[in-house]
Formats: structure tokens, C-alpha cells, sequence
């Protein structure tokens, strides 16, 4: 004998067995209870009653019958441990909890992908687009928000951190530990954060009279992700015979690959070299030494991101909409800073030891 196929239950038809209006039923399998002040024990009997009765929302009709797809899509550099992936999760927090599909894009800067995923997108009915560290050229007939895009251009809201406040708290931190000759690590030419980044350390070392040697200001080259660069751009500035005391890593992978390069060359952390990081990623405190950074609220600048796409998709932005929302950072003392040795160690001596 065949088995036998349960008819699901419609709206209407489950509205009728709970005795509720279909607007009441509706909102709540569309998981806006709480938004629409519905009691939690109605919710709980509409969500016992669908379950019992064999009832899931048709969103397929739904997204037709009202000519939308509640889909966003989400641009980033990469996809891995760090930046991406804490904003990552503060873009799934806001859109989930308003019943949005999202899919996410990697372009790796390769130019074909970074002109073409807009478009793809696009062609896939996305109601909007958020863009992490993506500069995004071309104007879209959708709402787009950029996180530390820093291209303000009509019709796109920027979320971008407050990096004089940023580059204020990492300099002040190391001048009041004693450090004077301080080593700069920057980002790669193609990420957003770079220059805007540099130019704040640059106005903050001026006015805190904290001198910038060029010897002692490199690079990050190349696309890895991971600690090898930060890595090799410390092994370059060793090489270099200037002495510093600190290092200001333009991230926390950055900084983690500083530290190998530094214990290779018989340096300690933080006794001989303090070091600071950017972004305060999940493994900034479980890493040896813990990492002192400048907490960038990842998180929430996802949520924000995320809150003000659905904002403009729904036309519920303040007219004009904004050109950029400033979030602020904040300093995570840890242990990888000390006060400064009374002499700064020297690399070739180090590294002979």
C-alpha cells in the first residue's frame, strides 16, 4: 500500500480551526509577533496550530503576488575568519529576523567579479545590495549600503567607522606605555580602510608629537588572508637595522603574523616589541599573547547595514537618506602591550640571539 499524503493546510483553512483573523495567523508564521504586539500565547498557539495541521507559508506566492522577492545580496572581499565574517553575522541577524533571503558573493578584487556580481545580482531580483570593503562604481536601480566602502555617491548610505578616534586611541595607548619609535604596518592598496586609515594616523601622530620614521611604515602585499603577509612585511622591516618598541598592525591577522615573525627573530612580545591590532576578531583573546586592538563593532556594523538596506527598501529613511553612519571603536587592553624597554631593541642583535 502507497503511502499516504497529507493535504497541507492554506491560511484561510488555519485561521478557521484557531479561530483568528488570517492577518494575526499570517504575521506570526512571518515570524512579526512581537512587532505587531501579538500575545506570546497566541503566537505559541498559531505556531502549535501549524505545525499540528500541516501549514507552511507559500512564500513563493507570496514574493509574487506582491511582486517582491525579499532577497539581498551581500558583497565581500573573501570569506573567512575575521572582518567578513563578524559583519557577516550582524547582516544574518537583522535580515533573518525580517524574513530576508540572503546570498553572499566572494570577488577575491578580481575585476570581472566586482563589475559583474552587481549585475548577477540584479538579474536574480535582489532588493537590495550590501557591500563590505567593495567599492561599488556603477549606479544600481536598487538601494545599496557600503560597510567602509568610503565612496559616497547618491543613492548608497556608507557605514564607516570613526578612524581620528581610532588611530587616536592605538597612538595615545603606546605614548602613554613610553613608545616613541613605532613601527606601521598598512593595508593593501585595494582595501577601502587603507588610505582613509593611514591619513587618520598620520593627523594623530602630528598632533600627539609622536614622529613617523618612513623606515619604519611598510605594506601589506599580496591577498592571503591569513598571517603570512603580516609575516613577511615584519621580517622587511627588521631587515631595515631601525630599532621600534612597537608595532601598530593595520589588523589582528596582521598583528598575529607580526608576533611570528618577531618571536623568529628572538624579540619578545610585548618585553621587547608591544603590539597592537585592528578589528578585535573572535581570536584576538584566545591568542598568545592576548591582543591588544582597536575593537571595531563588526557586529553591529553589519546589523546596522543590514537595518538601513531594508530601511530604503522599504522608503522608511529620513529624505535625504544619509550620506555615511558613523560608528565609534573602542580600545581592548590586553596583554601584548607593555611599557616601552628603556632601550629599543635592535633586529640583527635580536635575531642572533
Amino acid at each position: 500500500m502507497g503511502r499516504r499524503l497529507l493535504k497541507s493546510t492554506s491560511l484561510k483553512e488555519l485561521s478557521a480551526i484557531l479561530k483568528l483573523s488570517q492577518s494575526t495567523v499570517s504575521r506570526v508564521i512571518n515570524g512579526e509577533g512581537d512587532k505587531f504586539r501579538i500575545a506570546r500565547e497566541t503566537q505559541k498557539r498559531v505556531l502549535h496550530g501549524a505545525d499540528v495541521h500541516g501549514y507552511s507559508a507559500n512564500t513563493v506566492a507570496r514574493s509574487l503576488r506582491q511582486k517582491r522577492s525579499y532577497t539581498v545580496g551581500v558583497i565581500v572581499p573573501e570569506i573567512s575568519e575575521g572582518y567578513s565574517t563578524a559583519v557577516l553575522s550582524g547582516i544574518e541577524d537583522e535580515l533573518l529576523k525580517d524574513g530576508y533571503f540572503y546570498f553572499v558573493v566572494s570577488h577575491r578584487h578580481r575585476p570581472d567579479l566586482l563589475k559583474g556580481y552587481p549585475r548577477m545580482m540584479l538579474a536574480r531580483a535582489v532588493e537590495g545590495i550590501i557591500a563590505v570593503d567593495t567599492a561599488i562604481e556603477d549606479e544600481l536601480p536598487v538601494p545599496v549600503v557600503s560597510v567602509s566602502g568610503h565612496r559616497h555617491r547618491e543613492g548608497m548610505v556608507n557605514i564607516e567607522l570613526d578612524h581620528d578616534q581610532a588611530a587616536h586611541l592605538a597612538l595615545s595607548h603606546l605614548k602613554t606605555l613610553g613608545h616613541h619609535r613605532i613601527a606601521f604596518i598598512k593595508g593593501q592598496a585595494f582595501s577601502s580602510d587603507t588610505n582613509r586609515r593611514w591619513r587618520a594616523i598620520v593627523e594623530t601622530a602630528k598632533a600627539l608629537e609622536i614622529a613617523i620614521h618612513p623606515q619604519l611604515v611598510a605594506q601589506l602585499q599580496g591577498m592571503d588572508p591569513g598571517p603570512g603577509p603580516g609575516m613577511e612585511v615584519t621580517r622587511q622591516l627588521l631587515q631595515t637595522n631601525q630599532p621600534f618598541t612597537a608595532l601598530l598592525a593595520f589588523n589582528d591577522v596582521t598583528a598575529m603574523g607580526a608576533i611570528l615573525a618577531l618571536r623568529e627573530a628572538g624579540l619578545s612580545v610585548p618585553k621587547d616589541i608591544s603590539v597592537v591590532g585592528f578589528d578585535d576578531v573572535l581570536a584576538a583573546s584566545t591568542y598568545n599573547p592576548p591582543l591588544t586592538t582597536v575593537r571595531q563593532p563588526l557586529r553591529n556594523m553589519g546589523q546596522t547595514a543590514a537595518a538601513t538596506l531594508l530601511g530604503l527598501i522599504r522608503d522608511e529613511t529620513s529624505h535625504p537618506h544619509p550620506a555615511a553612519i558613523t560608528v565609534y571603536p573602542n580600545l581592548v587592553v590586553r596583554k601584548s602591550t607593555a611599557q616601552a624597554p628603556a632601550h629599543a631593541p635592535h633586529a640583527t642583535t635580536a635575531a642572533a640571539v
